[in-house]
């Protein structure tokens, strides 16, 4: 697990409800996302995150784009 300096407040700040250890390590959950061609939880709205759909196409759906 990487250090992180701001993981307390990263993890007080972070939306997403999927049991992940990355939570509190946005930098790693983005790359991960992003290597998977996804979107990271905390881009959605609380329904949004809750479909675990991380897909582009599903957070245009969510943010009404």
């Amino acid at each position: 697990m990487a250090d992180c300096p701001n993981i307390e407040r990263n993890k007080a700040e972070c939306t997403c409800t999927y049991p992940c250890g990355k939570k509190g390590l946005c930098c790693e959950c983005v790359r991960m996302h992003r290597a998977a061609g996804e979107i990271p939880g905390c881009f959605f709205s609380a329904e949004g995150e809750a479909t675990y759909n991380r897909s582009v196409r599903a957070l245009c759906r969510d943010r009404g784009a």
